[in-house]
């Protein structure tokens, strides 16, 4: 993707549907924002200033206005709607307590200062790009970083004055912002092994390098009517969450036409869980592009603008069923159909990758796992260092928030595993440690009602403490979210807390239980269970986990796993 500050013209209109694509949307009786059905009217405001003019042109008014003239300059429609396309949001206002979360004004709870997204397609960076991160973190972001869930690294404290010069330093070593937010094509997830594993059934690599280079930042695609979230692997281990994804293209062996993708759809969580469907469609790798472009034009034409609630891609495929959607992409946006192929087989380990790995060239990576994704940039500048220094220079991030070193010789292992673990980042945590995730939560999000990184943290420290002697046959996943928009994948985790007011001025957690996704030990993906009027305060999350974990153990049958456990279980071993 070449940025650039040319003002960008706003996309051709769609071609016509045809009479086969024509159908009423969920709500027959008024326009649903279908472009392809209902025209272009917007019908909310955030359809009006991306038709106004498209948000990729507001990177020109941040180098040459807003930078220069400052925070005060900058209009509200730029600042709480098109900057997301460059990778910016305004952080939350420091002091500002959960219980006034949804009841101030963007602008009242909104900081002077950003959140900056860098965009790191597949998690794939080098020791001079994790270099280059650091030391913008350093001058810029008040020494901040975090690894996200989405294999990007978020950085906070950044000021408006600064963001050309940290674009520069960034784009100099293949870096950039675009389209890290807004409602456009995000970030693609791509296995952390990708290109290295010796058990690999196909590298995404070049499918996800050429999407990056000819569509991030392309005007015809950066008016969606949400955000658009993408996934490829061809490893195993199933390690990119394909299931909680609006595409996936997951490695299968076709038995005809050997190794390609299978093609998943539709799938996202927040406040209406989804998991994706299988279009049963095998796609070639050299039709991989063209059918990411054509489910991505599917969900400009025809998805639903007219409420951002319903807008995401999810909410097209429940009306449409896989069938008609299928239907749908081949005859209107791809070159032909597409053979049917088989399902993905079940994960064969682990989709974190922590620990030590055979690379296919007799080298090792080496999976290290920070506490909850959290580090910072003096952290990142001494991992560049400690790796260059073990003949390596590359890193992986993952959709686990955890960091893989590339490349290192089996000699080399051990002495990098502890010059590593000096620093916070563990090949061999125990198992909370490896297996808890966490969203931003209040100390900088403005959606957020609880803090969830330190009580996270904190939870971990005291976790392993009371459960040292204790061996667990499984992992617990435990992903703390800090409002219900579950970037932590609450639905999706063996013990998933959703940050909220439990009333009074008291804060805590709703509890989910038992979810998880086909790359964990469960066979198939599902969602958690709520138990009634279940919730846990943040000073009593170690002992609810504690609690819970051991009464699991206690009632377990031979072999089965938290999340099994918990769907069968009676509310009252789940309180």
């Amino acid at each position: 993707m070449a940025a650039s500050t040319t003002t960008t013209p706003a996309p051709d209109a769609p071609r016509p549907a045809t009479p086969r694509a024509r159908v009423s949307g969920p709500d027959a009786r008024r326009s649903n924002g279908q472009w392809l059905i209902d025209g272009r009217t917007p019908l909310n405001h955030n359809e009006e200033l991306k038709a106004a003019d498209n948000p990729l042109n507001v990177r020109k008014r941040i180098i040459d206005t807003y930078a220069r003239e400052g925070f005060d300059a900058i209009p509200a429609d730029d600042l709480h709607g098109r900057f997301r396309w460059m990778g910016l949001y305004t952080q939350r206002k420091q002091g500002i307590d959960g219980s006034r979360t949804s009841k101030l004004e963007a602008d009242a709870l909104s900081d002077r200062y950003f959140m900056m997204r860098i965009r790191v397609d597949g998690g794939a960076l080098t020791t001079e790009q994790l270099r280059t991160i650091a030391d913008v973190s350093r001058d810029f972001a008040r020494g901040t970083a975090d690894i996200s869930d989405r294999q990007n690294i978020q950085l906070h404290w950044v000021a408006i004055e600064d963001v050309p010069t940290i674009w520069e330093r960034l784009e100099a070593v293949g870096l950039h912002t675009t389209e890290a937010c807004g409602d456009c094509t995000r970030v693609i997830l791509g296995s952390p092994v990708a290109g290295i594993s010796a058990d690999e059934i196909i590298d995404p690599t070049p499918v996800i390098e050429e999407i990056r280079e000819r569509y991030i930042g392309d005007p015809e695609l950066s008016n969606l009517p949400r955000k658009f979230k993408s996934a490829i692997t061809g490893h195993p281990s199933l390690d990119v969450v394909h299931e909680i994804n609006d595409i996936s293209l997951v490695g299968v062996v076709h038995p005809e036409l050997g190794p390609g993708y299978d093609l998943w759809v539709g799938g996202g969580l927040s406040t209406a869980p989804r998991l994706a469907e299988r279009l049963g469609a095998f796609v070639p790798p050299e039709r991989a592009v063209e059918t990411w472009v054509g489910v991505v034009k599917v969900f400009r034409d025809y998805g639903y603008r007219r409420q951002r609630t319903k807008a995401r891609l999810k909410f097209l495929l429940a009306e449409w069923g896989a069938e008609k959607f299928r239907r749908v992409l081949e005859e209107e946006y791809l070159d032909g159909p597409l053979p049917d192929g088989p399902a993905p087989a079940p994960a064969t380990g682990p989709g974190d990758h922590v620990g030590v790995g055979e690379q296919k060239d007799g080298l090792r990576y080496v999976g290290v796992a920070p506490t909850v994704g959290r580090v910072s940039g003096e952290m990142l500048a001494r991992v560049a260092d400690i790796v260059e220094a073990h003949g390596s220079r590359r890193v992986r991030l993952t959709p686990h928030q955890k960091l893989l070193v590339l490349d290192i010789a089996p000699d080399d292992v051990e002495p990098l595993i502890s010059e590593l673990a000096e620093i916070g980042l563990h090949a061999r945590p125990s198992p909370f440690r490896r297996a808890t995730i966490a969203c931003t939560g209040i100390e900088y999000c403005k959606l957020a009602f609880v803090e969830t990184k330190q009580t996270a943290a904190d939870a971990i420290d005291e976790l392993e403490r009371r459960l040292a002697g204790v061996e667990l046959p499984h992992p617990i996943a435990l992903n703390v979210n800090g409002c219900q928009n579950s970037c932590a994948r609450i639905q999706t985790a063996d013990i998933g807390l959703k940050g909220q007011l439990l009333g009074g001025s008291e804060f805590g957690y709703q509890v989910h239980l038992g979810g998880g996704l086909a790359a964990t030990d469960r066979d198939e993906a599902g969602l958690g269970r709520t138990v009634r009027g279940l919730k846990v305060a943040a000073d009593e999350l170690p002992d609810y986990v504690e609690r819970v974990t051991r009464r699991w153990l206690a009632e377990r049958g031979e072999d089965e796993t938290f999340a099994a456990w918990a769907h069968r279980a009676e509310e009252d071993s789940l309180r």
